[in-house]
């Protein structure tokens, strides 16, 4: 299986500005390694053109007792049944072979070896049942590896855990929420947000028919961001 790239190379910049240019050029950080950047058909939410939809709030309303907290990370105590929860899930998702616990150990508590600087938390009447990995700076927040229990979970949990995050990053005062790549057939959910463009190999555009009409000719699988 592959995973979407036109170009990849190892920064040893990791200042916010360097990382905002990088993200600005299409690159996103991946958990190959630390510092390890893929320029790829990114996707981003334009904090200031956002504004939540009819069906957003839909979503909301029926995830409405799901909330969220960040946790910075490197974690100074880890859970194992994070991990396990990760791998059953993109088990389940995708898969064997596509998440493993030890990598979603080395993201949560390995700052020399990932990329990954926070940890978004969301609960359910006290109860954690689902995370996303995420890289977080004062301009942008990077929602990638998100998992949760699916037998505990809302039908639209999912989509209800994206939706909080980039009102969190709009609340915040963020310029960007980038949500990985288009590259799957089944992307174009990340394409119903208002503010939404996305990296054409050259520059950002916000046309979805066109990249719609790119993701229907995709017939090769590929792995999850």
């Amino acid at each position: 299986m592959n995973y979407l790239h036109w170009d990849q190379k190892t920064i040893t910049d990791f200042s916010e500005a360097a990382i905002a240019d990088l993200y600005e050029h299409g690159y996103v950080f991946t958990r190959i390694g630390k510092g390890i950047v893929q320029q790829t058909r990114s996707v981003r939410i334009n904090l200031k053109n956002f504004e939540l939809s009819s069906e957003n709030r839909r979503i909301l309303k029926k995830v409405d007792s799901l909330s969220l907290r960040l946790i910075h990370l490197p974690q100074s105590e880890y859970n194992w049944k994070i991990g396990k929860l990760a791998k059953d899930f993109y088990t389940l998702k995708f898969g064997p072979d596509i998440m493993s616990a030890q990598k979603i150990k080395e993201m949560l508590t390995l700052p020399e070896k990932s990329n990954f600087n926070a940890l978004l938390t969301y609960s359910e009447n006290g109860t954690d049942i689902g995370y996303t990995i995420a890289h977080l700076s004062s301009s942008l927040l990077h929602y990638s590896y998100p998992f949760y229990n699916t037998e505990q979970a809302a039908k639209d949990t999912g989509l209800g855990m994206m939706i909080l995050a980039i009102q969190y990053a709009k609340d915040a005062g963020l310029n960007y929420v980038y949500l990985g790549s288009l590259q799957r057939p089944s992307d174009t959910y990340k394409l119903q947000f208002e503010g939404l463009e996305w990296f054409d190999g050259t520059t950002w555009n916000s046309d979805t028919e066109e990249v719609k009409k790119i993701l229907r000719t995709i017939t090769d699988p590929v792995t999850p961001e």
